[in-house]
């Protein structure tokens, strides 16, 4: 059971187990190919209801919740990105177990998608996505370590890349930012200004916590987070306004975050509890 020793081993190790549990998650609420739930994620799902209860018997923040707030509005703007014609290849960073690249290769078939992780998660993800039998001319799972420079731009213009440099490209990142330090963040985000920069459109969509949306509540709901996934949880940045700033002073020209409450009337899970703690990033160069 390598997933238990890579939980209790700590560190960046701790990161992959969580992608079984977000995949149960999207599973659980039909979000995605139940494929990707897996028995290590029903167990870790039902350790993080015990874990958390307490704070949802006092009306704080459920992880389920902001997480199915945050993954429906990155599908939304992803979607809406796509449907429009400026996006036509999409980079999903720390991808885990997510189902978002099967299901919109699936709604839209000349999508280019890449799923990159961490070894053994890229590996697993591979396995999956042969057993669907997508095209891997099309739809990859690859291994990169995304605080890697070189790895990473070979991710956009290796040898082995399947970005096309002439169609517009997005890069996603859901679940992953607040387990890095704030340095480790702008790394991340000067890297995928510059990588985006070089096509005719780019495009960074992300989920990010920021310190104004949190009280004593929310403070013990992240611990108990911290102390679920074996690793601190950081908040970067104190406002929204901040992380703007942030992430033009990274190289992005436009960025804003998304509060879940502006898309009440358009999606559901909007309003639970919880959902207003995240904040999803959308980014442009």
């Amino acid at each position: 059971m390598s997933w238990v020793r890579q939980w209790f081993s700590g560190g960046s190790s701790a990161i992959s187990p969580t992608a079984h549990y977000t995949g149960f998650v999207w599973a659980r609420h039909g979000l995605g190919d139940p494929d990707l739930a897996t028995g290590p994620g029903r167990l870790l799902f039902t350790a993080g209801q015990g874990l958390l209860a307490p704070l949802d018997r006092l009306g704080g923040p459920t992880l389920e919740h902001f997480l199915l707030a945050r993954h429906r509005i990155l599908d939304h703007l992803l979607e809406e990105a796509i449907a429009s014609g400026e996006v036509g290849q999409v980079v999903e960073l720390a991808a885990g177990l997510s189902p978002r690249g099967l299901e919109l290769t699936r709604r839209h078939p000349g999508l280019t998608y890449v799923e990159v992780d961490l070894p053994a998660m890229a590996t697993r993800k591979a396995e999956v996505l042969r057993g669907k039998g997508v095209d891997p001319g099309r739809h990859r799972a690859t291994s990169a370590d995304v605080l890697d420079d070189e790895a990473f731009a070979a991710v956009f213009s290796g040898p082995s890349s399947l970005l096309d440099p002439s169609r517009g490209t997005a890069v996603v990142t859901e679940g992953l930012l607040n387990y890095f330090p704030r340095e480790a963040v702008l790394g991340l985000w000067r890297r995928t200004a510059r990588e985006l920069s070089a096509f005719p459109t780019g495009r960074y969509y992300s989920d990010l916590h920021v310190a104004s949306r949190t009280g004593l509540v929310d403070r013990a709901f992240i611990a108990g987070l911290g102390a679920f996934v074996r690793g601190q949880v950081h908040l970067h940045f104190a406002d929204e306004a901040e992380a703007e700033s942030a992430l033009r002073g990274a190289g992005f020209a436009r960025a804003r975050l998304v509060a879940p409450r502006e898309l009440a009337r358009t999606l559901p899970d909007m309003e639970g509890a919880g959902a207003d703690r995240v904040r999803v990033v959308e980014a442009s160069t």
